[in-house]
Parts: structure tokens; sequence; C-alpha cells
């Protein structure tokens, strides 16, 4: 095979008898002048290196939160001095509570996190069909959350709003079947858990379970605790402050 023969039957830049001088001219030879295969080869490479880039970024960038599992509880009524006092009986309210941790790299100098959302799911018994469940939900945005500092986030339901669900006035732990939470930052899943079942229960197609919206879970700025222990929770969202 005479030279001018051989010069056409290789790649351009490519030979077994000098491979990294080769190499190098293959690098200084236009895309027009590779065959397709091998602008191929480089585009994919190309592709996958940008790729592994922006992903490596996000994921530096994506915030984290360590959370524990939900835990609910009878708390009765508050009385607060004041005034002329009025003798009542306390009744129980329940709340819903998990503890959270967020952490974000790289840290902002603010050491917050702007806005945060958990949505909530609560099944309780349906006190009219045995076996069944009535699943309430809400979903609470609080803003300026401490990173790498442990507070709650909480939801509530008020003692006429069980004893809609259950009839009587004190049966708002018994009446619970399971609790869930999804924790959303800038509208990405971060964590997510469940007292019971598996995570997402409340999303899973079933005959068990029934949507109802006939009693309101409440944040804790609707509740009469709004101003109680308050450096234990994150800050509520109020729409009458922050916008």
């Amino acid at each position: 095979m005479n030279s001018a023969a051989a010069k056409k039957s290789v790649i351009p830049g490519f030979s077994l008898a000098n491979p990294k001088f080769d190499f190098l001219v293959c690098l200084k030879t236009t895309p027009f002048e590779m065959n397709a295969p091998l602008r191929q080869l480089l585009s994919i490479g190309s592709f996958a290196l940008v790729s592994c880039f922006f992903t490596a970024t996000a994921a530096a960038q994506a915030p984290k939160v360590v959370a524990e599992k939900p835990s609910f509880d009878d708390l009765e009524s508050p009385q607060f001095a004041g005034g002329k006092p009025k003798a009542f009986k306390p009744k129980e309210w329940l709340e819903i509570e998990t503890k959270i941790n967020v952490s974000m790299q790289p840290q902002p100098k603010s050491n917050t996190c702007d806005r945060l959302t958990v949505k909530w799911y609560v099944a309780v018994k349906n006190p009219e069909r045995s076996g069944q469940m009535l699943l309430l939900t809400r979903d609470i945005e609080y803003v300026n959350v401490p990173l790498d500092e442990e507070v709650y986030c909480s939801v509530y339901l008020s003692p006429a709003s069980l004893k809609r669900l259950t009839g009587v006035d004190r049966a708002g732990k018994r009446s619970v079947e399971a609790v869930g939470y999804e924790i959303l930052i800038n509208g990405m899943k971060v964590a997510e858990d469940t007292t019971k079942f598996q995570p997402g229960w409340w999303n899973a197609a079933t005959d068990k379970i029934s949507r109802t919206n006939v009693v309101p879970l409440l944040n804790k700025l609707e509740t009469p605790f709004a101003h109680m222990w308050w450096d234990r929770y994150a800050e509520v969202l109020d729409p009458r402050i922050n916008r």
C-alpha cells in the first residue's frame, strides 16, 4: 500500500505507531476533519464532564434536614392571668410535632434558611366506620429557620375539632392512627417520616382512608399556644407580617 493510500485508511491524528503524538494532532484537528464516530465520542465525553460538574455543585449547595419521627400528645387549654378571672374547665388540644435540624453547604452568612415548608398528614379513626380513617392535611410554611440548631415544627387540632371527630372531649391522642410529614425547601423534598406504616402512605391508593376538610389542622399562631415556648419552635410564616 502506498503512503497516500495509508493516509486515507486511518482516522486523522490516530496511529498505533505513535499514539501520544497523534492524539495531540487529533486535538488540533477541526471537527469537520474528524470522522463522525470520533466527533460523537468527544461530544459525549464533554457532556458527561459538564453534567458531573453541575450535579456535584447542586449536591454541595443542597440543604440537608435531619428530622425525627413525629410525636403527638394531649395539651390542656392554657390559662392566662389578667383581668377578671373566669371559671372554666380546660379542654384538651392535640399537639403534633417533630424536631428538625437544617444545614446548608455553603452556609449563608445569615446562618438561616429563608423558607421551609412542612406538609402534615394526620390519619384519625373514622367514628362512623370501623376500620376506616379520615385524612387531615395542612401545609405550614416557616421563615428564618436557624441552621445547625434543633427546632420544632408543630400542628394542632382544637378541642372542638376533636369532639367533632370523636364525639368526646378527651380522646385526641387515642383517636390518631398515624401521622406523617414531608419537609420541602425551595420546592424540593428533603425529609419525610411517619409514626406508622411506610412514608408516603398518604398518597397510596386505598379504600381505607378518606380525605376530609371537615375540621382544620392549625398552625401554632392559630392556637392559644402562639406565644408559648417561643424559642423552641421554628417561626411560622405570618401573612400579616411576612410577605
